[in-house]
């Protein structure tokens, strides 16, 4: 039964970011804020994507509770239904015409993920998850990479809103581009998740990130059969507070730990 309503919460999700998603097509005159510093910003599209998808998934699931990025809308994560939203992950993109953002949601039940939906409207690549069931690119079953560190590629980001990491985030990365096939940097967190999720990177890693950025991604990560650690090897804790996020395919995730610990 519960598996059947997470199914139905999981439509409802991809059915209110495909409607979202015309609002980031049709996108003009865009005008961007700083938020805590000139590299974290915010758009007016960020604020309607928001605002459409609360709209529609509150309809679909009355009482049910809301994490998310804009607004300083961040309620229970304990409730029994919370949806953790990420309006258009990848801002900066955005805003500088990169095309490369997407639309991210997690569905919450008392603290544990149960869905998840990851939607790429430049590409119409719609990543999804449902807790002990799998993971999906476009309702194809996708796995993480089961190759070791030296045969993949490697996902980075690099916590622009903590300058002061950039020496041991850069310095970890370059660890990383030694011991792997390369480096990419989408600039979007729930992308690089998704890259992951799907066998194209061997490995994610970033120092800092906020939960609206990695929610979807960690359970399409550990459906899709890898693992999330943080940067010191422990279960990321999704209580909401920024953490450190390697996730990957195991054995790639397991090499990546030493090497960015020095170990190796």
């Amino acid at each position: 039964m519960l598996s059947s309503f997470n199914k139905t919460v999981l439509k409802y999700i991809t059915d209110a970011q495909r409607e979202a998603a015309g609002l980031i097509m049709q996108a003009h005159g865009v005008f961007a804020e700083s938020k805590s510093g000139h590299r974290d910003v915010v758009t007016q599209y960020d604020k309607k994507v928001q605002a459409l998808l609360t709209e529609r998934l509150s309809a679909a699931v009355p009482g049910a509770q809301f994490f998310c990025e804009e607004n300083g809308r961040q309620e229970n994560l304990q409730a029994e239904h919370v949806f953790i939203i990420d309006p258009i992950d990848g801002t900066m993109n955005f805003v500088r015409r990169f095309s490369r953002s997407c639309i991210s949601v997690a569905y919450m039940n008392r603290g544990e993920l149960k869905a998840a939906s990851v939607y790429n409207p430049y590409l119409d690549e719609q990543f999804t998850a449902l807790a002990g069931e799998g993971a999906w690119l476009n309702g194809r079953q996708i796995h993480a990479d089961g190759s070791p560190l030296s045969e993949t590629i490697v996902c980075c980001g690099t916590s622009p809103y903590r300058p002061e990491l950039a020496e041991q985030s850069f310095d970890a990365i370059k660890r990383l581009f030694l011991a792997s096939l390369d480096i990419r940097r989408e600039g979007s967190a729930a992308l690089d998740m998704c890259s992951a999720a799907a066998g194209r990177a061997g490995v994610y890693y970033e120092l800092s990130v906020s939960l609206w950025d990695i929610a979807a991604g960690v359970l399409l990560v550990r459906e899709a059969g890898g693992v999330c650690l943080t940067a010191e090897g422990k279960e990321p804790v999704l209580d909401g507070r920024k953490t450190s996020i390697l996730a990957g395919g195991k054995t790639a995730v397991a090499q990546a730990l030493e090497v960015i610990n020095g170990k190796k």
